[in-house]
This record gives structure tokens, C-alpha cells and sequence, in this order.
């Protein structure tokens, strides 16, 4: 029998309406979108904050970077949420720039290539992806847990340095100042009290808090510097290529098609997972609208002076908390961000936000993508031994521009760019191992390394009969729940031994070797 849905697009019929279709009064509406984008800010502002730190921009430029991005993931929700013919999942997902793009754009800075690379290599690897969209919503497959796990968790730990040095206050090259260590210190400590706070949005809101009252500790300390904040115009469109004409670097294209390839894995992992949560009806089809949404925008962002974007996960997480499961609600959310990208004030007192403080909270936000990760990781199947060797070797070459920044010097410039990244290197290899290993397994043996699963072992159901709730194995002996002993006894002295426990000639454990000796030696 043919069912209505799979007439869809053949004769033209409407997608049936669907739980993420409600509407909700205006009022309401508005209420849960700025919910949303309370959520997502601190995540969305961040990552033109320490792209624009890194590069040296000043503090306008910066500001001007954060306007951009804010711009740009309210384009890019509206269109993702709402839709248009062929783009768009009409699901409940806020875009913003994505976390995984920041290793990589700081491996291109640090290589010379400047903002314009950056943009050049967004445009193009996002271009590649939405060519590629169609195809990879049904060959996902080769992108299982194992590898963007590990590509995940290479990510968060690549940027713990960048926070680490902001806390200290050595991005310029001097000593680790106290004061700024001091100040990092007290950003964190406010990030995890205001996680322990029983208010759940208190709770999700830790990161945005923590920057605003972190910045007012650090303007006590006479930290912080305002002078520049209302210097623009009230209202600005982001003026288009702002920053120059993308530059176009072969290796720093490669490593953003790395990234874009992992982004990708992350928005059709959301889209499952809100399809899920909504009960709304999730096709190969909608996957591929959803991914094209996603590309698309991602290749206008470098025009609007943005990155690569992709579907938040922390927003997918509200849905299900609030089970507001409207995708008109978030496209209120992408209006808000448009109409916060319009204000220059907002990113020129984001960018006065002291490195301390920035790295103080981000000493958080950084783990919790590692934490990200070990979560995917832990979905893999590790029974299976050679997801453990991809694991590892993948974390070794991701870690090793962490471990020795100078390991690649003497490579050549699009080497260095590549592999130096840690995100790059962890992805090419996790890749290249799972489909050597686990897509193409001829010839690999079931347990095939030193550090495979353990070989099935038996013990009697007999012996099992014998032990009481709270028995463990401590120093290879067993011990009762108040950890005395139990002793050991072989099997042709058993009964016996019991026998002289019944008529209570052994009354501790200590007697039971000599006796044990005593009846080896009669025999």
C-alpha cells in the first residue's frame, strides 16, 4: 500500500501538519524564543570573542565580529526553523557558529593566514557541504560514534590551553600576572555555584552570569575598560566583507571541510534527537533540507563576517525540558538574535569582557565539549577491541600539537596547517581507521591486539552459591562485607573443613591453613 507521505513532492502535497507546527500566542511565543536565545548567547558570542582575541583585532573590530555572528545564527534559525523549498528541517533548532570550527581557526591564524583565510576556508568547505548534503544524510553511517566521539573530545581538550593562557593572562607572551589567576579563578568558582543552584535556568544560564558578574569584579579591580562601549552607531547593519576579500589557502580549506563534515554529524544527530523529543516525522529527505539549511548559511557567513554554523544541542536540550516543542517559538528566537545583531552596543560590551574572566568561564565551556565527547564515546562498542586502537592512536596525533606546539615546524606550510590544528589530524585518522577496521573488516582477526577484550572466562555456579551480599576480591583474597576474610579451601578438604567448623574446632579463619597443612601431610 502507498501511503500518503510517500507521495509527497510527486504530486505536489503539503507535508501533514505535525506537533512542531503549533502556534502559540504572540505573547508566549516571544517569552520562549528569548529563552532560547538566553541559553544559547553565551555559546554564540564566545567564539567570535576568541577568534577576534586571537587575531589581534581591536576592540571595535571585535564587536563587530559578535554583531556579525548574532546577525547571522538569526538568519540561519529562521531559515532552519521556518524554511524554504528544499532548505530548512521546519524544526525546532537555533543555529550558531560552531564550536568545532575554533581549533582549526586558530591553527590557520597561528600559520598566518589571517581572518580573510579563515572566511575563504568557510565559504568554500560550506560550499562543498551543501553539494554534499543529499548525499550525506544517507551515508552517515561512516561517521559512527567512535569517531565523532573522538573528534568531539580532541576539540574541547585543543582549546583548554586558549583558556588556560586567558586565565593566566599570558596571550601576549608575558609572565602569568596573580591578579588575572585571581580573577579566573573567581569567574569559576562563580560558574559552578551558579550550576549547583537548584533554579534550573539559573543553572543553564551559568556561563552568561559568570561573564556579567565576572566583569563587574574584574571593573572593581580596576580590570576592565569600558571607554569604548557606545562609541558606534545605535542601530548598524554589519557592513558585508568587512574585514576584505576571503583569501583562499589550500590546506586551511581542508582542515574546515574536516569541520564541516563534523558539523554536519552534529546537526543530523540533533535532528534525530528533536524529531525524537517533538514526536515529529524525521525522512532521509528532511535531513538533507536540514543539512542544506545548515550549509547554506554557513557559506553566506563569511560574507556577513561569521563562521560555520550549526544546530545547538544545549537548545535541543530545552525542548525537551520545557516540551515547548513549537518551531515558530525559535523562529522568535532567530529574530531576537537578528534584531541583537543590529545593535552594535551589545558586541562592543561583549568585547570588553576581560580575558580573566573569559577565561575563567571558558575553562568550562572548553571541558564541557570535551565532556561532550567522552559522552558520544561512551555509545561506541568497545567490546569490539579496535574501536579502542582508533580511539587511541586518534587521541595521540589529535594531541600532539597540545603536547608539543613545535612537533610540525618542520613540516611544510599546508602540513603544519592540517595537522596542527589537533581536530584535523584526530578526524583524518579516526576516519581512515574505522573504515579500515570496521567498514572494510577482511582480514581483521575478531581479537586482533594486545589491548583487545579480555577472553571469556567461567567460574562454577557452585561458587557463586557460596557468596553472601557485600563478598569482594580485596589483594586477591575474598573478604565479607565487614572485610574479614574468607577462606579459600580446596575441594577435597571442603567437607571436612566444614565438618570441624560444625563441631567448632575451628572457630577463626587464621586455624583453617593449619589445619589444611596438617591434612596435606597425613597424605
Amino acid at each position: 500500500m502507498i501511503s500518503i507521505n510517500s507521495l509527497k513532492g510527486r504530486r505536489g502535497l503539503k507535508r501533514p501538519l505535525g506537533p512542531e507546527d503549533e502556534r502559540l500566542p504572540l505573547g508566549r511565543t516571544t517569552a520562549f524564543g528569548a529563552q532560547h536565545v538566553l541559553t544559547m548567547y553565551g555559546a554564540i558570542v564566545a567564539v567570535p570573542l576568541i577568534i577576534g582575541q586571537a587575531a589581534g583585532l581591536p576592540g571595535d573590530q571585535v564587536a563587530l565580529l559578535i554583531s556579525s555572528c548574532l546577525l547571522m545564527g538569526g538568519l540561519a534559525t529562521c531559515l532552519q526553523s521556518l524554511g524554504l523549498p528544499l532548505m530548512g528541517s521546519k524544526l525546532p533548532l537555533v543555529q550558531g557558529v560552531s564550536f568545532a570550527g575554533v581549533a582549526p581557526m586558530l591553527a590557520i591564524l597561528a600559520g598566518g593566514g589571517g581572518i580573510q583565510a579563515i572566511f575563504g576556508a568557510v565559504l568554500v568547505s560550506s560550499a562543498a557541504g551543501f553539494l554534499l548534503a543529499g548525499a550525506f544524510s544517507r551515508v552517515i553511517r561512516f561517521f559512527p560514534s567512535v569517531v565523532t566521539g573522538t573528534v568531539i573530545t580532541v576539540i574541547g581538550i585543543s582549546l583548554l590551553p586558549v583558556a588556560i593562557d586567558w586565565a593566566a593572562g599570558t596571550t601576549d607572551g608575558s609572565e602569568p600576572d596573580n591578579r588575572a589567576i585571581a580573577l579566573a579563578a573567581i569567574t569559576l568558582l562563580i560558574v559552578l555555584l551558579l550550576s549547583k543552584v537548584g533554579i534550573g535556568m539559573i543553572s543553564r544560564l551559568s556561563i552568561l552570569l559568570a561573564f556579567v558578574l565576572g566583569t563587574g569584579i574584574a571593573a572593581l579591580m580596576g580590570m576592565a575598560d569600558f571607554s569604548r562601549v557606545g562609541e558606534g552607531s545605535l542601530i548598524s547593519f554589519p557592513t558585508p566583507l568587512a574585514f576584505g576579500p576571503p583569501t583562499f589557502e589550500i590546506a586551511a580549506i581542508i582542515s574546515m571541510l574536516i569541520v564541516v563534515l563534523v558539523t554536519m554529524t552534529e546537526t543530523t544527530a540533533d535532528i534525530l534527537a528533536v524529531g525524537e523529543i517533538t514526536g515529529a516525522k524525521i525522512t532521509s529527505k528532511r535531513v538533507a533540507n536540514g543539512l542544506r539549511a545548515d550549509m547554506a548559511s554557513s557559506t553566506l557567513a563569511p560574507v556577513l563576517n561569521s563562521f560555520t554554523q550549526t544546530a545547538f544541542a544545549a537548545n535541543v536540550g530545552l525542548v525537551a525540558v520545557t516540551g515547548v516543542r513549537s518551531r515558530f517559538v525559535v523562529g522568535a528566537a532567530g529574530f531576537i538574535m537578528i534584531a541583537l545583531g543590529l545593535l552594535p552596543i551589545v558586541g562592543e560590551v561583549v568585547a570588553a569582557i576581560p580575558e580573566p574572566v573569559l577565561g575563567g568561564a571558558s575553562i568550562v565551556l572548553f571541558g564541557t565539549v570535551a565532556s561532550s565527547g567522552v559522552r558520544t564515546l561512551a555509545k561506541a562498542d568497545f567490546g569490539n577491541s579496535m574501536n579502542l586502537v582508533i580511539v587511541a592512536v586518534s587521541f595521540a596525533f589529535g594531541l600532539i600539537p597540545v603536547a608539543s606546539p613545535n612537533f610540525y615546524q618542520g613540516f611544510p606550510s599546508w602540513a603544519q596547517t592540517i595537522l596542527g590544528s589537533g581536530i584535523s589530524a584526530a578526524a583524518i585518522v579516526a576516519i581512515t581507521l574505522n573504515l579500515v577496521f570496521n567498514s572494510f573488516k577482511k582480514g581483521t582477526p575478531e581479537n586482533p591486539t594486545i589491548i583487545g577484550a579480555a577472553p571469556v572466562r567461567v567460574i562454577p555456579t557452585a561458587a557463586l552459591q557460596m557468596l553472601r551480599e557485600g563478598d569482594r576480591m580485596e589483594d586477591g583474597k575474598v573478604v565479607d562485607s565487614d572485610g574479614n576474610e574468607v577462606a579459600a579451601v580446596p575441594e577435597k578438604h571442603l567437607d571436612e573443613v566444614k565438618e570441624l567448623i560444625d563441631a567448632g574446632e575451628i572457630t577463626h579463619t587464621g586455624q583453617i591453613p593449619k589445619v589444611l597443612a596438617s591434612k596435606d601431610g597425613d597424605s
